[in-house]
């Protein structure tokens, strides 16, 4: 007990014994506390309270913390569970033995079943598996997926999904999660890596966005010039350019009452035609999946109010 009692508390530690000086400094890769104002070395033999390995950003701290997984919506019971895998391993590393494997499989058997408990957590398992085809479908960001997913959940705990197709409520939800984080997704490319039709997911959407009172902001024409711009592999200053275009036409109240995606192909034609990288209206259509019409409309109504205005 009398060791016990003798052995200094590191962290009580806060005032050097010689000076008394405040600014100590901890030297773990010598186990000393030292006194920055006279170097009086104050306590030896420390011990590192923090993990053994280092991380320099927040996303390997993220990675090499052993706390276990995060929560994520993404999961039906939200990532809690365990799950035995199918490598045969024991925690060591070492294989099974073979008069164990048929035990082990039982286990992993009902192991499964188990994780679902209701015809509830069925639909929600289901259900999520369907949001992650929609957005590995799209290359769709993590947040878009775990938007997606508590929009679902919201919609489970309204009682919205009975008598409704649990395929179209998904992909509304990937929908109005790509509208609220300004994403750009149309719906016929919702409805294409659904495998659905597209009067299935408009008709959902519609329904989550007047029962769930969500707000969904108008879209942004100028989201759309960086997307057409990257399909026809055109430089940066078209898009830079567009982007004026754009907010020059917003400005003069030009945009309103038409459609976003036909206004930016327009305007991404008028900057191709003046950087010299020109793009038919035709290949700019088949993009903004538009006709030509709307995007000679559109491009005539801004040559005739803008070109005039602004200098390129």
């Amino acid at each position: 007990m009398s060791e016990e009692k003798s052995k200094p508390n590191f962290k009580e530690i806060q005032r050097c014994s010689e000076c008394g000086s405040t600014r100590l400094m901890r030297d773990y890769e010598n186990a000393e506390i030292v006194c920055m104002d006279c170097g009086f070395v104050v306590a030896t033999k420390i011990v590192d309270q923090g993990p053994e390995w280092r991380a320099f950003d927040n996303e390997q701290q993220e990675k090499r913390a052993r706390a276990g997984a995060p929560l994520t919506f993404t999961i039906h019971d939200k990532g809690l569970s365990t799950v035995i895998d199918w490598h045969d391993k024991d925690v060591y590393g070492k294989r099974i033995a073979p008069d164990q494997k048929a035990q082990i499989y039982r286990l992993r058997k009902w192991q499964r079943r188990i994780r679902v408990l209701d015809a509830t957590e069925r639909n929600l398992a289901f259900a999520l598996s369907e949001i992650t085809k929609v957005a590995n479908n799209l290359s769709l960001p993590n947040s878009i997926f775990e938007t997606a997913s508590i929009i679902y959940r919201k919609a489970v705990k309204e009682h919205l999904i009975r008598g409704r197709s649990i395929q179209g409520i998904s992909a509304a939800s990937v929908y109005i999660a790509c509208r609220q984080c300004g994403l750009v997704r149309t719906l016929d490319e919702i409805a294409t890596a659904s495998s659905i039709s597209r009067k299935e997911v408009g008709r959902s959407y519609r329904f989550l966005v007047k029962e769930l009172n969500y707000f969904i902001p108008p879209t942004n024409p100028s989201h759309y010039v960086s997307k057409f711009s990257n399909q026809l592999t055109m430089q940066g200053k078209v898009d830079e350019i567009a982007g004026k275009i754009l907010k020059i036409a917003r400005e003069l109240k030009l945009t309103s009452g038409r459609g976003p995606t036909g206004i930016a192909a327009a305007a991404s034609y008028i900057a191709s035609v003046l950087t010299g990288e020109r793009k038919t209206q035709r290949e700019i259509a088949e993009i903004a999946q538009v006709t030509e019409v709307t995007i000679r409309n559109r491009y005539k109504e801004l040559t005739e109010r803008l070109l005039f205005v602004m200098s390129l």
